[in-house]
């Protein structure tokens, strides 16, 4: 390693990415991807610095809500360049009432995503959580629809990246329909994704991981890496079954779900 190398490696922490990234939500500002600048971001200092901003939110008042998987189908993992998924943190400020538009004042550049959620029932912790184990831990099932807003200008940014930023973490809005997880097979539940009138994507639950339970059992393991577990009660977003779609002042977005119902959300 060279002297500038070494330099740079002392410049940089998980503390000062987390700060770096509450202050470009803060300020609705976007920014090159922090890899692209040190390129010695490893995915454990990516969550080290997630776990920082989240102590950062609870601070300022927040409560955590439930957890988030990013990169969870492939599709999202073409679209983003990246080939795993990530977890990262639900708090109470990032749910959407039902009706509210899209809250542009607080982000950059918005993007809807339709998502099959679960409402935990019960503690879920790993290590060793299997598919099985994790949705029989499931108290009920909702469709929702995400509003992702990365802090990185153009949407450009490695897995580490994203895992740092709280896998782009912005809104979302849960659907009014919520069902036993045993009533529904999850990995055929489908969805059209609609804006403005127009179907612009479809997917079904086994875009999910191939089943969304499967995320919910990885989420599990990788928080159990950190000395976390999910809680009863947490929201989970088991992650976009489509391609995000950008979200255009004043448009209107749709899921419609085979047994979860519809969402709308305005985009203000």
């Amino acid at each position: 390693m060279t002297s500038e190398q070494q330099t740079s490696e002392r410049h940089w922490s998980a503390g000062r990415i987390a700060d770096i990234l509450l202050d470009a939500e803060a300020t609705t500002t976007s920014r090159t991807s922090l890899s692209a600048e040190w390129p010695g971001l490893t995915l454990p200092v990516a969550y080290e610095a997630q776990d920082i901003a989240l102590a950062a939110r609870k601070a300022r008042g927040e409560i955590v809500t439930g957890i988030k998987l990013g990169l969870t189908s492939r599709a999202k993992q073409r679209q983003m360049g990246v080939d795993a998924p990530s977890v990262a943190w639900l708090t109470d400020v990032m749910a959407l009432p039902a009706g509210d538009p899209v809250p542009r004042n607080r982000l950059i550049h918005p993007r809807a995503e339709p998502e099959i959620a679960f409402v935990m029932g019960r503690r879920l912790a790993g290590p060793g959580v299997t598919a099985a184990q994790a949705l029989a831990a499931v108290d009920h099932v909702f469709g929702a629809i995400e509003i992702i807003d990365s802090r990185y200008a153009g949407f450009k940014f490695t897995l580490e990246d994203a895992v740092a930023d709280n896998n782009s973490s912005g809104v979302y809005v849960t659907g009014p329909v919520l069902r036993r997880p045993e009533d529904l097979d999850l990995a055929l539940e489908a969805c059209l994704l609609e804006i403005d009138g127009q179907i612009v994507d479809t997917a079904t639950g086994a875009a999910v991981q191939g089943h969304p339970a499967e995320a919910l059992a990885f989420a599990a393991n990788t928080l159990a890496e950190r000395g976390h577990a999910i809680e009863a009660g947490w929201v989970v977003l088991t992650g976009g079954m489509t391609d995000a779609v950008a979200v255009e002042p004043g448009a209107r977005v749709a899921a419609h779900f085979t047994s979860l119902g519809s969402i709308t959300i305005s985009g203000g």
